[in-house]
């Protein structure tokens, strides 16, 4: 149940014992969020759509509706806060974007002075201020300017090249790589930066809490490697397996590369102009004062880029692709949704028969049984797998109802199996990238939802181009196996 604060203290200086968050629907706000959480700090986040939060925080979390451009909002925000993450910033607007961050940080320092707020913890980038910054980066630090003049103490973190599954910097670097197997490179690719793990900046935001309480200071963060965004895209091809050309040429603008960007990456051509601005400019870190305060010691460029990987896996697992879908909108009718590097085909159909009918059918699926539709073409395509050295059709299923996780099933194998609600099936033949099928049923005695998704992680361009020359064949197959499924599980019921 959502707990929106409302405005009850008698006496806000004398019971301090909220963290204030900012930008707690975005990248960082959001993953640090999870981290407070889980120590039990109490927080308070601030949006200006509390109702887009309700289902992604804890019970104990408290929700204000508010807008870092009113005052008014801010200070009510504020009441009981000993300390606030400052984690906004108006990057993605289409003008002005300067003036609305300019704004938004008077407006915040002096709520903040207002209510008492004992420290601001600010989350800036990284660039030398002394010489030539981009619009952008001149911005963050302008913004760590101004909260400073508010008075209140404030902890500033810079930071450059952010790596994370979901991060910007990161989603360009895969967008990339897999797929342009030719790479045009602009000089900005070469230009050095330090990177840091976002694991990395979660534990530096999250140890300015521990701080004692003193002036205003700044904190250059960065990992241990300094590195180009060239040479962190040849490393992200070495861990997946891709080999790229790229070929240097001295004319692509930054506008140019912008349109570029927009054309090969998820980006607006508007973001990726204001990014390509910064990583014009070489962000390195030149005070060293962070590992001497902190305990924090970041990881290297390979390893984060590994720990991306691998946690996007992880987040794909833990993700419900309904929820995902239905907040979505509707599917787009070519080539599914994307969630990271991932491409999924989702569908599902209404059964009036309960959950445990409803997945008799998904339990007996494969071996003796088939797939419900098409097992012509299922035939067909493990002969094509044993042609090219895979596994094919050949292997069955150990037996006709049991199911359990690392059974072989034809050309899958059993990555999760509950009985009565879910089967995911990982994929075995080869294919150029990695993918899984997963069936899901939810419902009650009335009648269940069946949820069939497939999802692929393409490896390179030709993982690409393979999703897109059979998903015609799974918007036929797939469609044709879920009814099959839905009819099934009708005459099982009949039976019982």
């Amino acid at each position: 149940m959502m707990n929106v604060f409302q405005n009850s203290s008698p006496d806000p200086i004398a019971m301090k014992s909220y963290i204030l968050l900012t930008g707690a629907t975005g990248y960082i706000g959001g993953r640090l969020l999870k981290l407070l959480e889980a120590e039990s700090r109490p927080v308070r986040c601030i949006t200006r759509r509390p109702e887009f939060l309700q289902a992604r925080v804890a019970s104990s979390t408290d929700l204000v509706a508010g807008d870092v451009l009113d005052i008014d909002s801010l200070q009510r925000a504020m009441e009981g806060v000993h300390t606030a993450y400052y984690l906004v910033h108006s990057m993605g607007t289409a003008h002005g974007f300067e003036e609305t961050d300019r704004q938004a940080a008077e407006q915040f320092g002096a709520a903040a002075r207002a209510q008492r707020i004992q420290r601001i913890i600010y989350l800036g980038g990284l660039g030398d201020p002394s010489g030539k910054l981009s619009a952008h980066l001149r911005s963050r630090q302008e913004v760590g300017k101004i909260l400073r003049q508010s008075g209140v103490p404030v902890i500033e973190f810079r930071a450059s090249i952010v790596i994370g599954s979901g991060s910007l910097s990161f989603e360009i670097i895969r967008a990339l790589v897999e797929r342009l197997p030719v790479m045009i490179a602009p000089r900005w690719v070469n230009i050095r930066a330090q990177p840091i793990a976002i694991q990395d900046v979660l534990q530096y935001l999250r140890a300015g809490l521990d701080l004692p309480a003193g002036a205003s200071t700044i904190y250059e963060i960065g990992g241990p490697d300094q590195v180009s965004y060239g040479e962190l895209m040849r490393e992200y091809a070495r861990q997946r397996g891709l080999r790229r050309l790229t070929i240097s040429v001295p004319v692509l603008t930054p506008r140019l590369s912008s349109l570029w960007l927009g054309l090969v990456t998820p980006l607006y051509a508007r973001v990726g102009r204001k990014l390509i601005d910064s990583i014009r400019y070489q962000t390195i870190v030149q005070d060293n004062a962070a590992s001497k305060v902190f305990a924090v010691r970041p990881i290297g460029v390979s390893e984060a880029i590994a720990k991306a990987l691998r946690n996007e896996d992880r987040e794909f697992c833990e993700t419900r692709w309904s929820d995902a879908l239905s907040s979505a909108g509707p599917a787009p009718r070519w080539g599914g949704v994307r969630f990271g590097n991932r491409l999924v085909d989702s569908r599902t159909v209404r059964v009036a028969v309960p959950p445990s009918a409803a997945f008799a059918p998904i339990q007996r699926i494969g071996g003796s049984t088939g797939w419900y539709y098409g097992n012509w073409a299922w035939r067909i395509r493990g002969w094509m797998d044993l042609l090219v050295g895979g596994v094919g059709m050949r292997r069955g299923r150990p037996e006709m109802e049991g199911l359990k996780a690392g059974d072989t099933l034809d050309c899958w194998r059993v990555e999760a199996f509950e009985s009565g609600r879910l089967l995911r099936l990982a994929a075995e033949m080869k294919l150029p990238g990695r993918a899984w099928l997963e069936f899901e049923v939810t419902g009650n005695a009335a009648g269940s939802l069946i949820r069939q998704t497939a999802i692929f992680d393409p490896v390179g361009l030709g993982g690409l181009i393979y999703w897109y020359l059979v998903y015609p064949m799974h918007q036929l197959g797939f469609a044709g196996m879920l009814r099959g499924i839905a009819c099934a599980a009708e005459q099982f019921s009949g039976k019982t």
